[in-house]
């Protein structure tokens, strides 16, 4: 940042907001295609480029909070170019994504650049849906990721630090973009504990907010792996406050993982649902015997019975293990799904 300013000098001032990053504002105006953050995520962006008669795949690009990011250096060509995002695994409540309805190949893992096979799978690669950006002009382009509040960036930067101060188990507030005394006083506490100068930059304080949210997470919750060659859609169910619920889906890749309840397990009663896709064929559970409800798309759903009178269907759950320290992970292997059938979701 060309200006990095203390956070001593922060907490003397109380109306001030935390100071936006000159260098992020600078990449917005520089020639080439653009990518701004005006949200409260940490989001990981990918690009599509076109090159010859064929599509260049390259990622990621890290956004932080407020933040842009050139990439794609000019002159541009006048084409269809595409994008997507999702936030970094720090944040709670599952993977938010940005996108579209062109799928193109990602490495989920790392740093990539690919041109784009026809078969993601046969390669360790994922699908996923970007989406499509008609870029008009050769010199600058800028595309914006924003949430329903429609954050400057430097309210985008500032609901960021809430965000993670929170998902780090430092402090908790309202996430709105406004800093306050209580929150300045906790990022002054939270320095001075992890032996951080109070004149650490923004930059490196959400990078570290980052790291302290992703170790915490692993700590917690309920993870769902597939262990298996086949792509899996996952839901499940437990008790919740207001009686039983279910939840899904989550598409599982083969090998892939999903964080599907990211705070600490109450109960010890869990229970997962899979349907894992077997050359055109669909494979459920075989030793499920627990009935709640799922939905044809995304969905969340209080109670367990009567569930085609609600515009539902019935499945057949499988129990899991009892959590371990209010933390749970199950593993969808091979064995523990029945023959394929005509099973459709």
């Amino acid at each position: 940042m060309a200006q990095v300013r203390s956070f001593l000098k922060i907490l003397g001032v109380l109306g001030a907001f935390l100071a936006f990053g000159h260098s992020a504002q600078a990449q917005e105006g520089a020639d080439g295609w653009s990518l701004c953050n005006r949200t409260s995520f940490i989001l990981e962006a990918a690009i599509g480029r076109p090159e010859g008669n064929g599509m260049t795949v390259e990622g990621w690009i890290k956004l932080q909070p407020g933040s842009c990011k050139l990439a794609l250096a000019g002159p541009l060509e006048p084409k269809f170019h595409f994008v997507y995002a999702r936030t970094s695994t720090a944040h709670r409540g599952g993977v938010r994504e940005w996108g579209g309805n062109t799928d193109l190949c990602v490495d989920p893992t790392g740093s990539f650049s690919l041109e784009s096979p026809p078969e993601c799978a046969a390669m360790g690669l994922e699908s996923r849906g970007f989406r499509a950006v008609e870029i008009t002009r050769r010199t600058r382009w800028t595309t914006p990721f924003t949430e329903i509040d429609n954050y400057s960036p430097e309210k985008a930067r500032a609901a960021g630090i809430q965000r993670l101060l929170e998902e780090a188990g430092v402090v908790s507030n309202v996430i709105d973009g406004n800093i306050g005394h209580k929150t300045r006083a906790a990022i002054a506490d939270f320095l001075k504990k992890n032996g951080l100068p109070a004149t650490t930059s923004e930059a490196d304080l959400i990078d570290f907010l980052e790291q302290v949210a992703k170790e915490r997470g692993r700590a917690v919750g309920f993870t769902v792996c597939n262990r298996t060659k086949n792509r899996i859609w996952s839901a499940i169910a437990r008790r919740g406050s207001e009686g039983w619920e279910s939840r899904g889906w989550w598409m599982l890749e083969a090998g892939g993982c999903a964080r599907v309840i990211d705070r600490p397990l109450s109960g010890a009663e869990h229970f997962v649902y899979g349907e894992m896709e077997d050359d055109g064929k669909l494979r459920t559970l075989a030793k499920a015997s627990d009935a709640f409800c799922v939905g044809r798309s995304k969905f969340a759903i209080v109670g367990r019975d009567d569930c085609e009178a609600s515009a539902y269907r019935t499945a057949l759950f499988a129990a899991t293990p009892a959590p371990v320290d209010r933390k749970l992970v199950f593993e969808f292997f091979e064995r523990d799904f029945a023959k394929a059938g005509a099973n459709e979701r």
